[in-house]
């Protein structure tokens, strides 16, 4: 009873226009208490306020009816955002990495013109689904730009404009894609790594029932609590049994043990992405995320064995016949029954798409969601055991992880290239599922 009376304040005071907007600035304390509300009496809740979905409130906020007539009064929103329809993140003053996911509300470009408001093609196709925001004039990165922009009009014409906002400070100390020691001298034509020069590089175990421990795949640390790894690794996909895996950072040698330089984690979470499909025989969209278990509170502690790699912005692309590399713990040549025991490394170049999709190469094997790299003479190339770990290039003075091992057609034969899956198609999703927004926009990456 006394929720009803509460819920018939609550709707009799945001009916009223002369206190509507005090009270979407006191939206925190309303959120609260509808929350409270639904502890108290969620069957009642339910039916007094029937939440509308994220169609009408963006970014996870609630919509409030009439208790009259259930129809839309306002907005609640959730923390960090703001607006009539919570379409603007608070204090958001800078942007990070390329500015994809900027939700601020600067308005004005650089050259101190107003921003016009975006057409309604563009909310619909990119607005709504790419930025989460409703009808505004703010600035944003639509079309892979450098930095947030907005249209404007000059002399009569409607052009575009950067818009002047600073890039957000990002640890510059940050260690991510930097090695305490530089390569030394699988992988097939490699030669020996040690994991100093690899310090991201993650091994992944699986327990048999037998309590065998078996290598499954390699992977790479984005940040102390996340592996990215290949998809394809969890042959059992969603249903695979987290309890059975368990990651080690920081190992050199595959059948030894050192407590001094190796960190062990449990897994929390295995996430596949929705789209992976090898119906076709290519693994596309063969890209997963492991979340480490957090031990006294916190996850992988750096070291010179144990670093993160950094990951480049959406879309960043390099160009054909760059030098990459690439490390793991698979076969040194086709044909062997067992795995490297040690750590491995070798130098491949990235090729061209078209290359690539060649009749006498991959054809239509080749999806947007990968690319191929290796070397003139077929000599080095990823190989069995491989899969789920790195493919890095350097970028000033920094490695970025561009690439997933996947896949290829044996190892290091000609015109069978390997096979990796495009990071740099998957930002998005891994800010989606990690929450690491500055890491998962490349925050990292040089820009002129």
């Amino acid at each position: 009873m006394k929720a009803l009376v509460l819920a018939s304040i609550l709707a009799a005071l945001a009916a009223s226009e002369a206190v509507r907007t005090c009270w979407i600035h006191l939206k925190n304390v309303a959120f609260h208490l509808m929350r409270f509300l639904r502890a108290q009496t969620p069957g009642c809740f339910e039916v007094c306020f029937a939440l509308r979905s994220a169609a009408i409130c963006l970014n996870g906020g609630s919509s409030l009816p009439a208790l009259a007539t259930g129809e839309h009064m306002f907005c609640l929103c959730s923390d960090g955002f703001e607006g009539v329809r919570c379409e603007t993140g608070e204090d958001t003053h800078c942007y990070e990495g390329v500015g994809l996911y900027y939700r601020g509300s600067e308005a004005e470009s650089q050259s101190g013109r107003p921003c016009e408001e975006w057409d309604s093609n563009t909310r619909e196709n990119f607005l709504s689904s790419d930025v989460h925001s409703g009808r505004h004039n703010y600035c944003r990165n639509l079309f892979y730009k450098r930095r947030p922009w907005c249209h404007v009009w000059v002399n009569q014409q409607l052009l575009w404009e950067y818009c002047r906002i600073p890039r957000c400070a990002f640890e510059s100390e940050s260690t991510c894609g930097r090695r305490s020691r530089r390569r030394q001298m699988k992988i097939v034509g490699g030669t020996v790594a040690t994991v100093e020069s690899h310090p991201w590089v993650a091994a992944i175990f699986w327990r048999s029932k037998s309590k065998e421990k078996v290598f499954r795949c390699g992977g790479s640390l984005i940040s102390a609590c996340w592996v990215l790894t290949a998809a394809h690794c969890f042959p059992d996909g969603s249903n695979s049994k987290r309890r059975r895996f368990y990651v080690i950072l920081g190992k050199n040698v595959m059948n030894e043990t050192d407590p001094t330089v190796e960190q062990t984690f449990r897994v929390e979470q295995i996430i596949l992405h929705d789209g992976f499909d090898n119906s076709e025989g290519n693994y596309d969209n063969d890209i997963a995320l492991l979340k480490l278990r957090a031990r006294g509170g916190r996850c992988s502690e750096e070291s010179d064995s144990v670093r993160t790699v950094c990951l480049p912005p959406p879309l960043q692309s390099l160009q054909d016949g760059v030098g990459c590399e690439i490390a793991g713990y698979g076969k040194e040549r086709q044909g062997l029954w067992y795995k490297s025991r040690l750590l491995m490394e070798a130098r491949v170049n990235l090729l061209a798409d078209a290359v690539c999709r060649q009749t006498d190469f991959y054809g239509n094997l080749i999806s947007e969601n990968m690319f191929c790299a290796g070397v003139p003479d077929w000599s080095r190339d990823a190989c069995e055991g491989d899969s789920g770990g790195p493919l890095v290039c350097e970028v000033g003075s920094r490695l970025f992880l561009f690439g997933v091992i996947s896949w290829g057609d044996g190892c290091a034969k000609e015109n069978r290239p390997g096979v990796y899956t495009r990071v740099t198609n998957y930002n998005g999703w891994i800010e989606e599922k990690t929450g690491l927004s500055a890491i998962a926009a490349g925050a990292m990456f040089p820009h002129k």
